[in-house]
């Protein structure tokens, strides 16, 4: 689906790739529903956006707020007109401990806005989105889909949920006109860690300063051509591609290579 002249949805478009993602498609003619739970990121994002020449529109909604994410479709179509296409973006990862130490309710804060946020958001756009000559969802999963993260398995366990989700959707989709992708971005530039409400451990700097992070605005482009070309599955990142094959050939061996990186954040 090219996105010239479309309608899209974008969650988590209030910072980060959700921001990038605003920007980059106003710039090819796209108008887009910003959707965010902070009103005033949505502002700078509107601003940037307008800036740009480019038509946005704002709505402060939490996804894992199911009922105010069903009355979206009817505001979006409002102000903008029918729906084409829908990202969702919009994730949060948990504190960094082991499942042993998280909270039940944090575990399902995770699972609320990075599983039932997305599955919420398909349900209340996808009978629109048949309607449309053509439409695309797409779903940002993780590398922690399939590469465990230690004292980030609840988060990986949410990823790999959209994952099969986003999977068994192409496939129940196929002969229709909405296209589906699956995107798993590796260390992406962003601030989701204090979006997320987490503080990072005082070993963060020692413990990531030798990894290489794919700046937002290039993996929000390489998002949109995933959109266009119809790409079923898309890694951004060289460690999300690495990790890919090595989890693929050897699951043991890449579980280990993770944990001696990351065991620092856990203390």
């Amino acid at each position: 689906m090219k996105v010239h002249g479309k309608v899209l949805v974008v969650t988590g478009a209030g910072s980060g790739m959700g921001r990038e993602l605003t920007l980059q498609l106003v710039g090819k003619g796209v108008k887009v529903a910003a959707v965010d739970f902070r009103g005033e990121s949505l502002a700078e994002t509107k601003a940037l956006a307008q800036a740009l020449g480019g038509v946005v529109e704002t709505f402060v909604v939490d996804v894992s707020d199911a009922g105010r994410v069903a009355g979206l479709p009817n505001d979006i179509e409002a102000k903008l007109g029918p729906v084409d296409g829908l990202i969702n973006n919009a994730g949060i990862i948990q504190p960094f401990v082991k499942v042993n130490e998280l909270t039940i309710e944090q575990a399902d804060k995770v699972m609320a806005v990075n599983f039932h946020g997305p599955l919420t958001m398909i349900k209340a756009f996808l009978p629109g989105l048949l309607t449309r000559p053509e439409a695309h969802i797409l779903n940002v999963s993780s590398m922690g889909a399939y590469a465990p993260v230690p004292g980030q398995s609840v988060y990986g366990a949410s990823k790999a949920a959209i994952k099969l989700l986003t999977e068994g959707l192409r496939s129940e989709l196929l002969d229709t006109n909405v296209g589906v992708t699956v995107v798993f971005p590796g260390a992406i530039n962003t601030n989701i860690a204090a979006n997320s409400g987490m503080a990072m451990p005082a070993a963060d700097s020692a413990a990531t300063s030798s990894i290489k992070m794919t700046p937002a605005p290039d993996a929000a482009a390489v998002m949109i051509q995933a959109i266009e070309n119809n790409k079923p599955r898309v890694c951004i990142g060289k460690d999300a591609k690495t990790l890919d094959l090595l989890t693929r050939l050897n699951p043991v061996y890449a579980a280990k290579v993770i944990y001696k990186q990351m065991a620092s954040l856990l203390g």
